[in-house]
């Protein structure tokens, strides 16, 4: 539990966005609430509440010079704030969910994102979800990389899945990018996605998508096309939840999936 000053937020509603942060570090013009006590615990879709009222709902974190701690965090406004210094309490319900695509063009504007958002439909469709957001990048290394450990260790997503870049082409980066940063690999995940679309293509051989861990994030590498993504997806979906649980220390037994 900690505190939190919302008398400066007044006029603010839901559906706005505000910043738990010191005010006098961050832009003019932010809107933003003093955050009193710990909030290491924070993580993208947890919910703060307080009198049982959900109030507000992390979206991401970021680095704040000057700012103890040095992480502020933007969260999503659900009901009316009280106008004073409030408890709030966390409550984590459902996974969150990142998804990163990667196309030259989608960058620039120039092709509408399809296989992003039926990664966020396919998931919402078989796990409680507590926020899914969405990027579209260059296929870019670096970018990819940096984007990556922030999702993980920044903002403290579930779940981080890319579409894009899995092939030999020369701007095909996704795998180099995600084996940088995961910590521990998951071949089952690789296997199973190699092996689903084998069944389709024999130029599913040619894929490199790359699964693994990072922090207490799941990252998994997903090809480019819509079609490549459902069928990959719909290959690992089963154990998407036990990942995840497992990596964030659920102890109990793995049972046979029923």
């Amino acid at each position: 539990m900690f505190e939190c000053d919302f008398s400066t937020t007044n006029g603010v509603g839901p559906g706005s966005r505000i910043v738990l942060g010191d005010s006098s570090f961050l832009p003019k013009g932010c809107v933003c609430a003093a955050v009193f006590g710990g909030t290491k615990g924070l993580r993208a879709g947890m919910v703060l509440e307080n009198g049982g009222v959900e109030l507000l709902r992390i979206i991401s974190g970021f680095w704040t010079s000057g700012v103890p701690g040095a992480k502020s965090w933007i969260a999503e406004v659900l009901a009316e704030l009280p106008d004073t210094t409030a408890p709030l309490t966390i409550k984590k319900e459902g996974y969150s969910l990142a998804y990163v695509t990667l196309s030259d063009k989608g960058a620039a504007g120039e092709r509408k994102d399809e296989a992003g958002p039926l990664i966020a439909e396919m998931i919402k469709n078989a796990l409680p979800v507590s926020i899914a957001e969405g990027y579209l990048i260059p296929d870019e290394c670096a970018d990819l990389k940096a984007l990556l450990m922030h999702l993980a260790h920044v903002d403290g997503y579930d779940l981080i899945m890319t579409t894009g870049g899995t092939g030999v082409g020369p701007r095909d980066v996704s795998p180099e990018a995600t084996l940088a940063v995961i910590e521990k690999r998951l071949p089952g995940f690789e296997r199973a996605i190699t092996a689903t679309g084998f069944e389709k293509t024999p130029h599913a051989m040619i894929s490199r998508a790359v699964a693994g861990t990072l922090g207490e994030s799941v990252v998994v590498n997903f090809p480019g096309s819509p079609k490549a993504v459902r069928e990959s997806l719909e290959a690992v979906l089963p154990a998407l939840k036990h990942a995840v649980d497992k990596l964030q220390g659920d102890k109990t037994d793995c049972a046979a999936v029923s």
